[in-house]
């Protein structure tokens, strides 16, 4: 059965209207600092929760809920009032990285600046503006008639940049209260500026730590040095052991199950506007790119596994000198899963691995502090058409459809446990500098991004639902 949609125009006449009061509430949104990996910013994670819960009760949305868990919370919000329609599930998160290294920072990064057409500040496009772009899409609809052009359920969290473990127990615990046809995540990049993006594919990943062991307790250099193991050059060489001088990672076996992308999906990337020296030297900034050169950089980056090491600790690291051999050393080690490979087998390659090379005197442990599998989302669904057509509507230019080369493990978990596709249909830019200092995100693409979703809601309630999901109005 086919549904007549919502005329939007009245909708985006509203978007358009509050752009200026959108970003300002993007700003007070950005000031609150929910660093999740950091105890003493727990109560600001909160904080950004009620925030978030605050402003979608106010816009009307229906049974807001700010979910407390064993670690940060979740924030749920539904409004189903449209039967026959698809059920649309939102998502994103309000949590943050880090802000490290601070001198970097142009300006304060929770004090968002907007400059050169972007505002500034940890979050801004990872994933607070993003998030905010669905918050100001459906306040824009509801404004229209106090009601949407299909059910929708809105879930987002407070702890994506610590592996998202609460909402995939959630998910686990009550599928019922997230039941839909397809998710919709804006936490990814468009290609270029200007150029419509689908991200259909995501790496997995595993983040384990690798900590060595040697004597039992520190030791003086002079009186043991030269007997005694040093676990951190022990460390360094379990470390070079893991990859050779070409980029390919030694551990063996890990390469089996890869599975290559079709002819066609490479043929894709190829007609892509990509200019490996301007990527050399704007995104990346160093004197040569690296990895395995018998593959594309695309190749590279989206389809192919990778082991990167992101913080070695212990032993002396203050100022002066002290002549100490530590009794451990611990390194931060992640691999990028590509479809085929499982975070469980690739752990007990690496763990096994590990223990091969570990040199003697010393003991390694490696212990996986969170995972998340690899994702390929199939494009041959009405609502990747449906965003298609939206997204043209608003840059005039086909979508392309790329793979990301990072991980958001939720989406696995909708396609576990909930059975549905996930849109990855972001709005940032390359060059936003997530994770890094004067991360930002172009004000411009905030506002499309919100005219984007609009389109997108209004042509998704014309599309039939075979099965249509069970509509909830208690909880």
């Amino acid at each position: 059965m086919a549904h007549t949609a919502t005329d939007p125009t009245a909708a985006l006449a509203f978007a358009q209207a509050n752009q200026d009061a959108a970003l300002e509430e993007l700003k007070a949104f950005l000031r609150i600092p929910s660093i999740s990996t950091l105890p003493d910013h727990s109560s600001d994670v909160h904080r950004a929760a009620e925030f978030l819960a605050a402003e979608l009760l106010r816009i009307g949305m229906q049974h807001v809920e700010v979910i407390d868990t064993p670690g940060h919370p979740l924030v749920y919000a539904d409004h189903l009032h449209a039967p026959g329609t698809p059920t649309v599930l939102c998502y994103g998160h309000f949590d943050v990285q880090p802000p490290d290294p601070l001198e970097e920072w142009l300006s304060p990064p929770f004090e968002p600046e907007v400059r050169n057409g972007n505002i500034y500040a940890r979050g801004a496009v990872d994933d607070k503006g993003q998030l905010w772009m669905h918050v100001k899409a459906l306040e824009a609809l509801l404004q229209q008639d106090a009601t949407l052009p299909v059910n929708v359920r809105l879930i987002a969290e407070g702890e994506e940049e610590v592996g998202g473990e609460q909402i995939a127990a959630f998910l686990r615990a009550h599928p019922e209260r997230l039941k839909a046809d397809v998710a919709v995540v804006s936490d990814t990049d468009m290609f270029a500026p200007g150029l419509p993006t689908l991200c259909v594919g995501l790496r997995g990943m595993i983040y384990t730590e690798i900590e060595v062991k040697g004597a039992r307790t520190d030791l003086h250099s002079g009186m043991y040095g030269g007997a005694a193991p040093n676990p951190f050059v022990a460390l360094a060489q379990i470390l070079s052991g893991l990859k050779d001088a070409e980029g390919h990672i030694s551990i063996p076996g890990l390469y089996d199950s890869v599975e290559r992308p079709s002819a066609a999906e490479l043929k894709a990337w190829r007609s892509l506007p990509f200019d490996e020296a301007e990527y050399l030297a704007h995104e990346v900034g160093s004197t040569e790119l690296t990895g395995e050169a018998e593959y594309t950089v695309l190749e590279r980056l989206w389809s192919r596994p990778t082991l990167d090491v992101h913080g070695v600790m212990g032993g002396f690291t203050g100022a002066g000198a002290k002549t100490v051999i530590p009794a451990k050393a611990t390194a931060k080690v992640s691999l990028r899963l590509v479809p085929g490979m499982t975070p469980a087998d690739t752990f007990d390659k690496l763990k096994s691995y590990v223990a091969a090379i570990t040199p003697k005197g010393t003991t390694a442990e490696v212990r996986l502090i969170h995972s998340g599998d690899p994702v390929v989302i199939g494009t041959e669904n009405p609502f990747v058409a449906a965003a298609t057509q939206a997204m043209k509507e608003v840059f005039g230019k086909d979508t392309v459809f790329v793979r990301g080369g990072g991980s958001i493990p939720i989406v696995g978990d909708f396609e576990r446990n909930l059975g549905i596709p996930t849109l990855l249909m972001g709005f940032g830019l390359p060059d936003d500098n997530l994770h890094a200092p004067n991360e930002k995100f172009n004000v411009a693409n905030f506002y499309a991004g919100i005219e984007s979703l609009v389109r997108f809601l209004t042509l998704a309630g014309l599309l039939s639902v075979p099965h249509p999901s069970e509509m909830q109005t208690e909880l």
